[in-house]
C-alpha cells in the first residue's frame, strides 16, 4: 500500500507533518530562505512555467503526474518509501536486530554527518547549472535541465527534513549552513571538490549528469541500506528521481556521439569542428576528466571511518542483500589499488595490495560504479560501431588524474603509466580539455528555443516527455 503525499499542506508531505506542529513550523520558516536562494542560485533563465514531473507519491506504479508549473512554485516536498514494518538490520555488528526509528545517541554525529554530507550535493549541483539554461541545444534539453534542477531541490529538502526531524538545534544549523554554502566559492564552498568544478557547458553537463550522478547513484545505495530506517526510505525514493538524471546524461552524450559519428561518414573526415560537431578526441577528453573527477568523490582506498560506518550499521554496500558473505566482514580481506615500493631501489609502481574488506569499503563501491560506468562507454561504441567507424571511447586507467586517494601522489596516462611531472605538465593537453577545447565547445552552445529545433552539434532524441514529441512546447519562456 502506499502513500500519497498530503497537496493540501503548504509543504507537500507523505510523513504526516501536520501531526508535529514545532517541526512544522521549523521547515516552514526554512521555505522562505530555500525560495530565497533558489532565486538568487537556482536557474538564471526566465521561464513562465516548464512541462516538469512532480511527485506525488511513492508507489511503483502511477507515483508522478506532468503537466506545466512555474518553477518557483514547484511543489518542493518530502518524500519517504514506505516502511516495512518487519525490516530488520541487514549487516554489521547490529545485524538481525530490528532498524532504528530514532538516531541513537552513540551514533549521533556520524549519521548526522552522513546527512549533511549528501545534502550538500543537491543544491551544489544547482548552482553549478544555473546559466546552462541560456545555451540550450533544444527546448527538449531545456526542460530536462529544469527537471533535474527541481528534482535536486527536492533532495535538499528530503535531507533537510531529516536533519530538522531527527537532529535538533544542530541539524537546524547545518540546514541553514546548506544553503549558506556555494559552488566554487572561496570562502564557503561545497564540501566535495567535484561539486565546486564548473558545468560552463552542456557536454560537461551530460558528462556530470552520467558520471557524477551515477556517484550519487551508489552513495544512495548504501544509504538506503542504513540502519536508521527513515534515512533509507529518504534514499530509497530519492533513488527513483536520481534514475533520471543519469538519463539524461547518457542519451545526451548517445545524441553527441551519433551527431559525430553522422558528420564523420558524409564528410569523410575525422576532424568535423569545421562542420560544428564535436571531435571524439576532445569528447574522449572530457569523459577522461569527469571520470577520474568523479572517482576521486569514492574517498581513499580504505577508510577506517567508513569501516566503522560498516560495523555501526549507518551505511553499508551497494546491494547488500546480494552479497554472499557474513555480513560483517570480520575476517574477510579485499584487494586494493596501492602504490608498491620495491625495497631495493625505491621506485614505486602501481599495484594493489591485501586489506581487511571492512577497511577497503570505498574500492568495493568504487568497483561498482566503474562496472557500470562501462556499459555506458559500451552503448556509444556500438553507436561509432553501427557508423561503420573504427574509433572507440574508453574509460581511462583508475590512476589517471587523481587527487584523492592512493595515486594523488602520481602522474599516469590514460593508459596507467607513470609520468614525472615535468612530462604530465607537457603532455596533460593530449588527455584533458585544453583552453582550445573549451573555447571550441563554449562557441557551440548558442541557444536553440524553437520547438522542434535542435543545435547542429548534437542529434534529436528518439523519443519525447511522457509520450509527448520531441517538437512538443516544453518551455514557455518569459
Amino acid at each position: 500500500m502506499t502513500t500519497a503525499a498530503d497537496y493540501s499542506e503548504k509543504i507537500p508531505n507523505n510523513v504526516s507533518l501536520h501531526e508535529d506542529r514545532r517541526l512544522q513550523r521549523a521547515l516552514e520558516a526554512w521555505q522562505p530562505n530555500f525560495l530565497t536562494w533558489w532565486d538568487a542560485m537556482g536557474p538564471a533563465l526566465p521561464t513562465q512555467d516548464v512541462y516538469l514531473r512532480t511527485a506525488m507519491n511513492v508507489g511503483r506504479e502511477g507515483w508522478a503526474r506532468f503537466g506545466f508549473v512555474p518553477m518557483r512554485d514547484y511543489r518542493w516536498g518530502i518524500f519517504l518509501a514506505e516502511r516495512d514494518p518487519g525490516r530488520v538490520i541487514g549487516f554489521g555488528e547490529h545485524k538481525g536486530d530490528p532498524v532504528w526509528s530514532k538516531v541513537p545517541g552513540e551514533y549521533r554525529a556520524e549519521l548526522q554527518r552522513l546527512i549533511v554530507i549528501q545534502g550538500d550535493t543537491e543544491p551544489a549541483s544547482v548552482e553549478q547549472q544555473r546559466n546552462l539554461g541560456a545555451t540550450a541545444p533544444s527546448l527538449y534539453d531545456l526542460r530536462n535541465l529544469f527537471q533535474v534542477n527541481v528534482e535536486e531541490g527536492r533532495h535538499l529538502w528530503a535531507m533537510v527534513y531529516l536533519l530538522h526531524a531527527y537532529f535538533g538545534r544542530e541539524g537546524r544549523e547545518e540546514a541553514d549552513e546548506l544553503l549558506a554554502r556555494s559552488s566554487g566559492s572561496l570562502e564557503s564552498p561545497r564540501i566535495l571538490g567535484a561539486f565546486n568544478e564548473e558545468t560552463p557547458d552542456w557536454l560537461s553537463f551530460f558528462m556530470f549528469t552520467y558520471f557524477t550522478d551515477r556517484d550519487g547513484k551508489f552513495q544512495l545505495g548504501t544509504l538506503k541500506e542504513s540502519s536508521f530506517d527513515p534515512l533509507s526510505r529518504t534514499a530509497e525514493f530519492m533513488l527513483k528521481e536520481e534514475a533520471h538524471h543519469m538519463m539524461v546524461g547518457t542519451t545526451g552524450i548517445d545524441r553527441i556521439v551519433e551527431r559525430t559519428a553522422q558528420v564523420m561518414v558524409e564528410n569523410d573526415t575525422d576532424d568535423v569542428t569545421g562542420y560544428g560537431a564535436i571531435s571524439l578526441p576532445v569528447l574522449q577528453k572530457y569523459l577522461n576528466f569527469h571520470y577520474s573527477v568523479s572517482l576521486d568523490l569514492f574517498g581513499g582506498e580504505t577508510s577506517t571511518n567508513v569501516a566503522n560506518y560498516y560495523t555501526a550499521g549507518l551505511k553499508g554496500r551497494w546491494m547488500e542483500d546480494r552479497r554472499r558473505d557474513d555480513h560483517k566482514l570480520t575476517s574477510d580481506a579485499i584487494m586494493v589499488d596501492a602504490l608498491i615500493e620495491d625495497a631495493s631501489t625505491g621506485e614505486r609502481s602501481i599495484g594493489h595490495t591485501e586489506v581487511a574488506a571492512v577497511t577497503g569499503l570505498n574500492t568495493d563501491l568504487r568497483r561498482e560504479y566503474i562496472t557500470d560506468c562501462t556499459g555506458g562507454v559500451n552503448r556509444w561504441n556500438k553507436i561509432l560501431e553501427g557508423a561503420g567507424l573504427p574509433q572507440r571511447l574508453r574509460l581511462p586507467h583508475v590512476a589517471f588524474n587523481r587527487h584523492v586517494g592512493a595515486f594523488a601522489g602520481i602522474e599516469a596516462t590514460p593508459s596507467g603509466d607513470q609520468l614525472s611531472t615535468q612530462e604530465w605538465q607537457r603532455r596533460q593537453g593530449e588527455w584533458l580539455p585544453t583552453d582550445v577545447d573549451k573555447t571550441y565547445i563554449r562557441s557551440l552552445m548558442r541557444p536553440v528555443y524553437e520547438r522542434g529545433k535542435i543545435a547542429a552539434w548534437i542529434a534529436p532524441p528518439r523519443h519525447g516527455i511522457n509520450g509527448q514529441p520531441f517538437d512538443y512546447d516544453y518551455v514557455h519562456l518569459t
